[in-house]
């Protein structure tokens, strides 16, 4: 590992507090601007009054159109995808979650890319180094089970 790659893992996992690289980028699909959920605190939209509430309260919320319903939740579109000429219509002044988007916070809720989005994610940390490192730590009051085959 080179020392620049030393030091861009260390700023990852220490300043910003990441697990994963986000890599690539984005093939102008439109998949993230359709079939969207929005979890707003600690729970995913799930009412139309909600909805509307947060609706007048943050701008973002103007952007969304409502497309229906699952047992997960609204399921809403962005209003600014031009679907034929495949880019956002506001994208100079997009917004925050549009700019960070795909977070890393969504996809560590479980959370997937669709297929043919042109980004990804990679740990920082391969498995086995995390559980090297755990295997050096003194554990108090449990055991760890290790199949050594």
């Amino acid at each position: 590992m080179t020392i620049r790659e030393k030091i861009k893992k260390i700023f990852y996992k220490n300043i910003l507090h990441k697990k994963y690289y986000r890599m690539g980028k984005c093939k102008r699909c439109g998949a993230c601007c359709s079939r969207i959920y929005v979890s707003h605190g600690k729970h995913t939209i799930d009412s139309e009054e909600e909805f509307e509430s947060l609706r007048y309260k943050y701008p973002f919320y103007s952007y969304l159109n409502i497309e229906g319903k699952d047992d997960i939740g609204i399921i809403f579109s962005c209003n600014n995808f031009d679907t034929e000429k495949h880019i956002c219509k506001i994208h100079k002044v997009r917004p925050g979650i549009c700019r960070r988007y795909p977070d890393e916070f969504v996809f560590s809720m479980g959370a997937c890319l669709s297929d043919g989005c042109g980004y990804s994610f990679r740990p920082i940390e391969k498995f086995i180094d995390v559980l090297n490192d755990v295997k050096k730590k003194p554990l108090k009051n449990c055991t760890l089970f290790v199949d050594e085959n």
